[in-house]
């Protein structure tokens, strides 16, 4: 699969993470560090731009294998990269995936993970071929839910300890998408 795909609802674009994208994306991690470190394994006090090289080599061979496929959220206005998106624990038997994302804390509250959540499963179900996305959370992070529901996801229900973050254990929430959820036109 290339890495040249761009998603974009003009609001914002989903675009595969480029080199040049690391300082940016170093500093709004480090802006959102105590929003992120709760629930991301990741996001450590030591958290450095080499950290975020080796994450942006990882990307490269996973988009190579097909296997996993991380994104730069871009702000269309502004152009600045404002957190990033995945699509990843693809099942192709199954015919699922899981949606993951982050925005940077100075741009939370305006609609810009629910859009990344929307482009990305358009992604899954347009490109990939699959028919279902489903995203998980761990049950403490409301933050998160709210966005999962304001993309139109369905909450499937409450799962029994299956997110581990450093050494805390989280009951978890699924919420899924389906294509009939998402606009699939052009």
């Amino acid at each position: 699969m290339e890495m040249n795909s761009q998603l974009t609802d003009s609001i914002i674009l989903l675009r595969p993470p480029q080199i040049s994208d690391i300082p940016a994306i170093h500093r709004a991690v480090r802006a959102s560090m105590a929003e992120l470190h709760p629930w991301m394994d990741w996001a450590t006090d030591v958290y450095t731009e080499a950290a975020t090289q080796s994450w942006f080599d990882h990307v490269q061979l996973a988009w190579g294998h097909f296997t996993s496929f991380q994104f730069s959220i871009i702000e269309c206005a502004s152009g600045d990269v404002i957190g990033g998106c995945t699509v990843d624990g693809i099942d192709k038997q199954k015919t699922c995936c899981n949606i993951g994302y982050w925005v940077c804390t100075n741009r939370t509250g305006c609609g810009f993970g629910s859009r990344s959540i929307r482009l990305a499963a358009k992604f899954a179900f347009q490109t990939i071929g699959l028919a279902r996305a489903e995203i998980v959370i761990a049950a403490k992070n409301t933050a998160s839910q709210r966005t999962a529901q304001k993309a139109g996801a369905h909450y499937q229900g409450r799962l029994p300890k299956p997110i581990f973050v450093r050494m805390d254990e989280y009951d978890a929430v699924l919420y899924s998408l389906n294509p009939a959820d998402i606009e699939l036109t052009a």
